[in-house]
């Protein structure tokens, strides 16, 4: 199902443009299932009167539907605000309403929620669109400025209200910045309230959206809405080499799905044993260097030695660090190294060979030349069978009588190039008698 914006026009794909505020909810971030939907209340409870809205680009608020009004998902309606009225679309209402409230914390009664005012007239969406289209060169207009100013801040998204009285202008810095000159003259340019809200980087990756490295859309920008604290020791746990450019997001911070495994690493850590104690041997002190942790193998390397690594099953580590607790020392650790399967090695393809236009010429020029290689050597084969033939003709004994007539017509017989000057000589012999 799709709704205007994501329509056709002269028979092209117009693409969708309603940036998070899709008609029929299909395309619009954060979205919501209702499962308790189905669900009926008790005879002596009333319906939750709150429902949630949803604006640019996941922005979302609570509003009370004091006027009782029959609402479906994705429909949009005129909202209260502090300064006029805005346009929003439903994306949950109900009793999920009241869990939502709960999950985030508020402590609002339902009174102090703004109201729902009305459904949007054709009037109301019209003007809407036409100030969604304006943002566009409202933010053009924002960097320009701020280039002019000479201000350290950058502007990522800007948001009208549906009544054309206020826009708020989103933006990122490092420092505190002087923007009221820029206030007064986006307030002149624009003839409206500018509101400038901070908002910080994964906040802006959220709102403006993309592709992961991973090829889905960002996280942020979906479904995720509580950005938790990301710290290197999640990517130590996890095994990952601690490479910045690996690491981060596009938002420039450390990936927000560093935390979606990290309580699964954790308890299959419960069962290694500790690498930072040293395993002692007869030979020397061994040192911890890597673990495989999903098939339970730890590899060590002796202090004196740190360029042969052996691997020990974790098993066997406790029993050897159980060991060394007692006072004990095992001879070396030879005995607990398990044996490295034989792997085929594959062929080594570099990022070159794959890159080169030219290595679909080399596969079938490789090819042509078996298929010339091998036809070459039929040939051959078929050369040596026919000398192989003629040779036993030769040799082949002839009936009595013929043999001497055949040695004597073969000597008789002239060579090559006497025969045919001898052909010429008689042919023009020939002539000259038939001209005399």
């Amino acid at each position: 199902m799709s709704c205007s914006s994501c329509g056709k026009s002269n028979g092209l794909p117009r693409g969708c443009k309603g940036n998070g505020q899709c008609g029929s909810d299909g395309c619009s971030t954060y979205p919501v299932f209702d499962w308790l939907a189905n669900m009926s209340l008790p005879a002596d409870q009333e319906a939750f009167n709150v429902v949630e809205l949803r604006f640019k680009n996941g922005r979302k608020e609570f509003f009370r539907n004091d006027e009782k009004l029959p609402l479906t998902l994705g429909e949009a309606l005129v909202v209260e605000v502090d300064s006029g009225y805005d346009v929003g679309t439903l994306s949950m209402s109900g009793e999920l309403v009241r869990l939502q409230i709960r999950k985030q914390q508020q402590t609002h009664r339902s009174d102090d929620f703004p109201k729902i005012l009305r459904k949007a007239s054709e009037d109301d969406m019209r003007l809407w669109e036409q100030l969604r289209d304006k943002e566009d060169e409202a933010l053009l207009k924002a960097r320009e400025v701020a280039q002019r100013l000479d201000l350290k801040m950058k502007f990522s998204d800007v948001e009208f209200q549906g009544d054309g009285q206020k826009g708020t202008f989103y933006y990122t810095a490092d420092q505190r910045v002087d923007f009221r000159q820029l206030v007064r003259d986006l307030a002149a340019a624009f003839k409206l309230r500018v509101e400038m809200k901070q908002i910080g980087n994964r906040q802006e990756a959220g709102r403006l959206g993309g592709i992961g490295v991973c090829g889905r859309e960002l996280c942020c920008s979906t479904w995720l809405h509580d950005f938790r604290t990301v710290s290197t020791s999640a990517a130590r746990y996890q095994q990952l080499s601690l490479n910045p450019e690996k690491l981060a997001g596009q938002c420039g911070k450390l990936k927000c799905c560093l935390n979606f495994e990290l309580d699964t690493y954790m308890e299959a850590l419960e069962d290694f044993p500790n690498t930072k104690k040293k395993l002692h041997t007869e030979k020397g002190v061994a040192l911890f260097m890597k673990m495989d942790l999903f098939n339970g193998y730890l590899w060590y390397a002796y202090k004196e030695d740190s360029s042969e690594w052996h691997k020990i099953a974790a098993a066997d580590v406790k029993e050897i660090l159980e060991k060394n607790k007692n006072g004990e020392k095992i001879p070396s650790l030879v005995e607990f190294v398990v044996e490295e399967e034989t792997v085929k090695e594959a062929k080594d393809v570099t990022i070159d060979s794959q890159d080169d236009l030219n290595r679909f010429d080399d596969r079938f020029g490789k090819r042509r030349n078996k298929r010339k290689k091998k036809k070459g050597g039929q040939g051959q084969q078929k050369k040596e069978a026919g000398g192989t033939a003629v040779k036993a003709q030769r040799n082949k004994p002839s009936p009595e009588g013929s043999s001497g007539t055949n040695e004597a017509k073969r000597r008789s017989r002239p060579r090559g190039g006497k025969r045919r000057s001898n052909r010429s000589g008689g042919n023009k012999n020939a002539g000259d008698g038939a001209n005399g």
